[in-house]
């Protein structure tokens, strides 16, 4: 069989799965299997697969087609540009929270040549806080997460980016696992935002691969913002400032609990689709 012929039979067999863009999957899924870049495969149309290139791909066909996420599949995606090993102890990182880590950035860069210290408050795969540091040589980085799975993937791809000396990781529940007295010029979260009766109406790679301590944000989906409004303002230094990803309509909800804590919101940023996505905040004088 070609790979031609591999391409147009995998992706009618996802699109009967019910596979998102069933045959750029099917693409991904055969470079993986080849070891060759995607662009490559069509200049090799007309190449055979051997049998165990084939009994892999119908591998990686078959679990695509259960649901299971490309990314665990492969065992990465990119972030910012950067390869992250992603497993199915962390949640698989967002194109929409790539504008959280363009925003840190902007504001770390706006300090010029000054040294910052920058919190990821839960970081699981460790994507906002790696990202941050390999564009940011002068910040110093503390990242923590409830889930040692979680920091051990985190770490994993610290050291794959050469950064984990310039990173901190925490074992614990949010600032209780911080040491006293740490202070940060900037806090950067993509909290669990999801309301828990909804998390079942979600797609099957979220609602069956992901990890829930990182997709359930409580009753309501807000219960992570309440702990960065309450706790946050002893750990942000003065003029630093709190950036959060939101979930979809959360925006005013958010909104007003950051003002009721006595937090000035800055901004509600917009992804590309239009949602307001990245919430930027400091603290009133």
């Amino acid at each position: 069989m070609t790979v031609l012929e591999v391409i147009q039979r995998s992706g009618e067999f996802l699109t009967k799965r019910g596979v998102d863009s069933p045959r750029l999957q099917a693409e991904l899924l055969l470079a993986h299997t080849l070891g060759l870049p995607r662009m490559k495969l069509y200049l090799s149309f007309d190449r055979e697969l051997t049998g165990p290139e084939l009994d892999a791909l119908r591998g990686f066909v078959k679990r695509r087609g259960d649901r299971e996420p490309l990314q665990h599949i492969v065992g990465w995606t990119s972030f910012c540009g950067l390869e992250m090993i992603v497993t199915r102890d962390v949640l698989v990182p967002r194109p929409e929270t790539e504008l959280l880590a363009a925003r840190a950035l902007k504001f770390l860069q706006s300090r010029g040549t000054a040294a910052a210290t920058v919190l990821d408050f839960g970081t699981g795969s460790g994507c906002l806080a790696i990202a941050i540091a390999a564009q940011a040589p002068g910040a110093e980085l503390h990242a923590v997460d409830i889930s040692e799975a979680a920091l051990e993937v985190a770490r994993r791809n610290a050291e794959r980016h050469q950064v984990s000396g310039r990173i901190h990781f925490y074992g614990g529940d949010g600032f209780d696992a911080l040491p006293a007295g740490l202070r940060f010029e900037l806090i950067v979260s993509n909290p669990p935002y999801i309301a828990r009766d909804e998390i079942e109406t979600l797609q099957p790679e979220v609602r069956d691969h992901d990890p829930r301590l990182a997709l359930d944000g409580g009753p309501d989906g807000l219960d992570f913002y309440r702990r960065l409004a309450i706790e946050g303002p002893t750990r942000l230094n003065g003029g630093g400032r709190l950036m959060v990803e939101l979930g979809d309509g959360q925006e005013m909800a958010a909104r007003a609990l950051f003002e009721a804590e006595h937090w000035r919101v800055e901004g509600v940023e917009n992804d590309e689709t239009g949602r307001a996505r990245i919430l930027i905040a400091r603290r009133e004088n």
